[in-house]
């Protein structure tokens, strides 16, 4: 071993403890190359105990009790299925259990339906349905232009009157009532660009810091001109995303803050959420040396603007 050392330290110009270093690392890199054929052999060794004729008889036994217990295949008998039918106008105060299964919901929310009209009452307009717990909005959507209930929510003195056809004279309030009894609060769809962070938070899963963020990339873009960039605000997650959509629109007419393109500085440009510092500065620099654009579509010209960027600048873009 001496000579070894001395001659690795003569050929290599290593030090001694360089030199003892060296031969450790040899020594691993030769035991973690023979480790997997050792541990092959020692478990080749260790599972010949295993797979003697008890053994398999034992687990042969336990395979056919199991599947004893297993129903046939193709066999459904045990379990009660209902056909999915067609949406049509129905009057969700009428339907069983059954028929709401029939319209795609799940057995336990058919009943959790029945269970609230039978503590609450029948229900008196559309929105009340969506108030179930555990009912999705996807669902509530689905099924919104089918029921047959009052868009509004008819007067609190009359609430049978449009459901079951009860034309009895309207009560005399009580005046041991108590007038100060809230009334469970129902949000009406509002504009989100013009909704505050205050109308924001009224909506679930929605508080102070994701009603400012909201708002706050909402002036930045100049506006929302679709509900589909919600999904852009950082922080919002798939079922708040699908609250606001149902409790927000964009209307129709409404047209987002623009920027002028042959007026507006690379400041400016930056600040929208869409455009980078490079982007920014490529536009303004095409426009000097190319002169005025005289078409939106000409920035396109920009090697930095990609197609996809600008289908997505240009509704806030102008001359």
């Amino acid at each position: 071993m001496k000579k070894i050392k001395h001659w690795i330290r003569r050929y290599f110009g290593f030090s001694k403890r360089e030199t003892n270093g060296f031969l450790v690392l040899i020594s691993l890199m030769v035991l973690l190359t023979a480790a997997p054929f050792l541990f092959q052999k020692f478990y080749a060794s260790d599972n010949s105990s295993f797979g003697s004729p008890q053994d398999q008889q034992t687990l042969d036994s336990l395979v056919a009790h199991l599947e004893a217990k297993q129903p046939e295949k193709g066999n459904y008998s045990n379990y009660k299925t209902v056909p999915t039918v067609a949406l049509r106008p129905f009057n969700p105060n009428e339907l069983s259990v059954e028929q709401w299964q029939a319209f795609g919901l799940p057995k336990y929310l058919a009943q959790r339906i029945l269970n609230y009209r039978s503590k609450v009452g029948d229900l008196t307009y559309k929105a009340e349905l969506a108030k179930i717990y555990g009912l999705p909005d996807s669902i509530f959507q689905r099924l919104y232009p089918y029921i047959q209930l009052p868009e509004n929510k008819p007067d609190k003195y009359n609430r049978r009157e449009g459901i079951a056809g009860n034309n009895s004279p309207r009560p005399e309030p009580n005046p041991n009532w108590n007038t100060n009894k809230r009334e469970r609060f129902i949000l009406a769809p509002f504009n989100i660009n013009a909704a505050d962070t205050t109308q924001l938070k009224q909506i679930r899963g929605i508080g102070s810091k994701l009603s400012a963020r909201i708002v706050k990339y909402r002036d930045g873009l100049g506006g929302f001109h679709s509900m589909r960039q919600l999904q852009e605000v950082y922080g919002l997650q798939p079922e708040t995303v699908d609250s606001l959509q149902k409790y927000t629109f964009v209307p129709d007419v409404y047209a987002p803050q623009q920027l002028p393109l042959n007026a507006v500085t690379a400041d400016e440009l930056k600040a929208h959420p869409y455009i980078s510092s490079n982007v920014a500065r490529a536009i303004v620099a095409y426009r000097e040396q190319h002169g005025l654009y005289k078409r939106v579509e000409d920035v396109q010209q920009v090697k930095l603007i990609s197609k996809d960027l600008f289908e997505k600048l240009k509704p806030y873009l102008t001359l």
